[in-house]
């Protein structure tokens, strides 16, 4: 039977993979594909939101979501997006409880908002491109 210690870094890998592949297609294929930029600026100004934060959002959770699926800066890049999750959090809590609500519910971004901390705490695991640090 497999060890923990052997184990664990390709779980990590796994959490990694998927959450940066979610990241990606939800910054760059979502907000910058589907909606547009100017879309999506335009969605955060009508929460109430200056408009540039959308723009902030879009790219950083671009730019993580690459971090993660090649294992670079995973921790930053992890810990770099959890208030993006909780604020998304927080914009779908008046919706209800599932994502398929009207407007969203809030469960899928408090979701990733818990396995993002997950992943920084965790670190890249198995086949990053980022040497791990020594112990």
């Amino acid at each position: 039977m497999p060890t923990p210690h052997q184990t664990t870094p390709y779980a990590a890998l796994l959490l990694r993979l998927s959450l940066g592949i979610l990241l990606l297609a939800h910054g760059a294929w979502l907000k910058f594909g589907v909606f547009g930029l100017a879309g999506t600026m335009g969605f955060f100004g009508s929460l109430g939101y200056p408009p540039a934060l959308g723009a902030v959002v879009a790219i950083a959770e671009t730019l993580a979501g690459l971090a993660l699926i090649l294992g670079l800066w995973v921790r930053v890049a992890s810990l770099a997006l959890v208030p993006v999750m909780l604020g998304a959090t927080l914009v779908h809590l008046g919706n209800g409880w599932l994502f398929s609500a009207p407007g969203g519910g809030w469960e899928f971004p408090a979701f990733l908002a818990v396995t993002l901390l997950v992943q920084a705490g965790l670190g890249a695991g198995a086949h990053a491109l980022a040497r791990p640090a020594a112990a």
